[in-house]
């Protein structure tokens, strides 16, 4: 039976196990940290096929230069001396074009896509996980006509992708929303989007992949690799040595440092986040993004997470209160009706998202190493692209045919 050794036990790391195992193979997951936090758990829960146009696209620089003058702003870059900090910042300007829009959307669209009909497949299979799956859409709310502009925009182009988008007027909008008192211009509802609950999922995929025999090692901080020529043989770690036949990272914000081990060049930052769960009174029942301020909206139950903020950093852990405010102060700007209560400091989880400078990840195996894959760089999305990109790097271990083409998200593109 072939080993295989995955690093990170994130969401994209569990999946990958998941449909490794189901394959026949051994597998081992390394995490440097108790398997419980992470961008795994405290995130939107969001399955966003609408989100087919990458990070870095040409109306990114504009904005992040607008968002960087404000304390409260969805967006930042910590400026400093950083030499990895200056090659990301240039080649995600280098990115921003309309040509590498162009190439990406039908790349992103067929992933999304696919990870999405393998979530519906994965909720039929197991009714047991009670992960939350519901497919209520997501609206964009927007406030100005400015916005509006961008957003009807933004549906015309997905219609066009296949993905249904519908334009809705302020009374549509608040017949969709009955008790939450909308102040709001309109939206655009993408009807074919879902969400979940992440931390249900990830912790069914723990116990599943236990019983299945997967061994799953936490505060295992990788030092370094032991090669047999082109082969990587063994993972040396504080907690021992893992044999392996196959690598697979999947390490997230810490995938850069990893691929650095391993003697190879993937930019990657990590994209802070932050999110607090509030009362869902009165009752937010779509899930929704507040388009002005970048703030993700996701009702569970008797409870509703908001999240928001992109802050690009390297692995800083650090909550920036300013920050958290700035989503706080956004809900009742759109939710008139909704008060919310300023989360103590304790209640703020905030996670790292493994950003590339293009805004494509990094899926499947690289030139150096005959035994290596990679599956991480998801920025925003990993909840969302975690099933099929884990079904790929396992379809690839197989030597099986994909079911994409996924040259666009090749780990040696910067080599």
């Amino acid at each position: 039976m072939s080993k295989v050794t995955i690093i990170g036990g994130g969401i994209i790391g569990l999946f990958t196990a998941y449909y490794l195992v189901e394959s026949g193979f051994e597998v081992t997951v390394l995490d440097q940290g108790d398997l419980t936090q992470g961008c795994s758990v405290g995130n939107a829960g969001m399955i966003v096929p609408s989100h087919f146009v990458p990070l870095a696209s040409p109306g990114m620089i504009g904005k992040g230069v607008k968002w960087m003058l404000s304390a409260k702003s969805p967006f930042y870059i910590h400026p400093r001396l950083d030499r990895r900090l200056v090659e990301w910042c240039l080649l995600f300007y280098r990115s921003a074009t309309k040509k590498h829009v162009d190439r990406s959307i039908p790349y992103l669209k067929n992933l999304s896509l696919l990870s999405k009909s393998l979530y519906l497949d994965f909720a039929r299979q197991h009714p047991e996980a009670g992960i939350g799956l519901e497919e209520k859409g997501l609206l964009m709310l927007y406030k100005t006509a400015a916005t509006e502009h961008e957003e009807v925009e933004m549906a015309a182009l997905s219609n066009a992708n296949g993905i249904a988008a519908d334009v809705l007027s302020r009374s549509e909008v608040r017949a969709l929303e009955p008790d939450a008192d909308l102040d709001v211009r309109g939206a655009v509802h993408f009807t074919g989007d879902a969400h979940l609950d992440p931390a249900r999922l990830h912790g069914f995929l723990q116990r599943h992949l236990q019983a299945r025999g997967v061994r799953l090692v936490g505060q295992a901080e990788v030092l370094r690799f032991a090669n047999s020529g082109s082969t990587i043989t063994h993972v040396v770690t504080n907690q021992g040595d893992f044999a392996c036949d196959q690598l697979v990272v999947c390490a997230g914000a810490w995938s850069g440092k990893v691929a650095r081990l391993l003697g190879l060049k993937l930019p990657m930052l990590s994209g802070k986040g932050y999110s607090f769960m509030q009362e869902n009174q009165p009752a937010i029942r779509t899930p929704a993004i507040l388009t002005e301020q970048k703030v993700a909206v996701t009702p569970f139950g008797a409870q509703v997470r908001f999240g928001g903020t992109m802050e690009i950093t390297d692995t800083d852990h650090s909550i920036n209160a300013k920050r958290v405010q700035g989503i706080f102060e956004a809900i009742p700007r759109y939710y008139a009706g909704f008060q919310p209560t300023a989360p103590a400091p304790e209640s703020v989880w905030s996670g790292l998202r493994p950003c590339s400078p293009d805004g494509l990840p990094y899926i499947g195996p690289t030139a150096k190493w005959r035994n290596v894959l990679f599956g991480t760089g998801h920025s925003m999305m990993g909840i969302s692209l975690a099933p099929a990109t884990g079904r790929l790097l396992a379809e690839q271990l197989r030597e099986h045919k994909l079911s994409l083409v996924i040259d666009a998200f090749s780990p040696d593109r910067y080599a």
